[in-house]
């Protein structure tokens, strides 16, 4: 064989030996590499930099021990993620906020309902001082004498028609003085209870309405701020 066939044979063989080591090297590196694509229909896994949640942010002052919406009888939710200790700032911000605006204190205790014993004493204070009639022995005494006198004169003895008639006058006119100072009395009792209790409600009343003007102030402070009241 000669030599030029020898050298080419020898070429084709050393190219066929180096193309089956780099298929060999490629196949192997694909192997070796992990699969990294998901299979259809399977859940996408959830990325390591999805957004985390944000933390409340540090309160912006001292934090109360007390919640004043509660004082007032209101609640109080937040709106923007505010923390426990934020909402306390701002409710006590808002509260004396509205005390300011206002000008009601609302640490002012509700007035009383009058105590029986307190309704008694005015009963009694009124009867003692309802007008009294006077008189009214002798206006019956002379009503009865003329009376009396008449009636005697018919029969012949006006004098004695006349003592007579006086003396039942002035029972009767004593016994009707008594009646009408009782009703004068049992009606200025019922008038002086009737007026403690319209003090109450009235002075209730006055109460009432200033608290509900310091609810409104605090309730419009709080909802600027991001919080739903109630």
């Amino acid at each position: 064989m000669p030599a030029t066939s020898i050298v080419s044979a020898f070429r084709v063989t050393t190219l066929f030996c180096v193309a089956t080591l780099s298929l060999c090297s490629v196949g192997c590196g694909k192997k070796s590499q992990p699969d990294t694509q998901t299979p259809a229909g399977a859940p996408a896994q959830p990325s390591s930099t999805s957004a985390q949640p944000t933390a409340p942010a540090a309160p912006t002052g001292p934090v109360p021990s007390f919640s004043a919406a509660n004082k007032v009888g209101l609640y109080t939710n937040p709106g923007s993620g505010q923390s426990h200790d934020q909402q306390l700032i701002d409710e006590s911000n808002c509260y004396n906020s509205a005390q300011q605006q206002t000008g009601v204190n609302p640490d002012t205790p509700a007035p009383q309902p009058p105590s029986s014993a307190d309704v008694q004493a005015a009963q009694a204070q009124a009867a003692d001082a309802a007008p009294q009639q006077r008189g009214g022995r002798a206006r019956g005494a002379a009503r009865g004498a003329v009376g009396g006198a008449v009636i005697g004169g018919i029969a012949g003895d006006a004098g004695t028609g006349a003592a007579v008639g006086a003396t039942a006058g002035t029972v009767r006119g004593g016994r009707q003085q008594r009646k009408a100072n009782a009703a004068a009395k049992d009606q200025a009792s019922a008038q002086g209870g009737a007026q403690v209790q319209q003090q109450y409600q009235s002075q209730k009343a006055a109460y009432d309405q200033q608290l509900n003007t310091f609810k409104r102030a605090f309730t419009a402070c709080m909802d600027a701020r991001g919080y739903s009241v109630k």
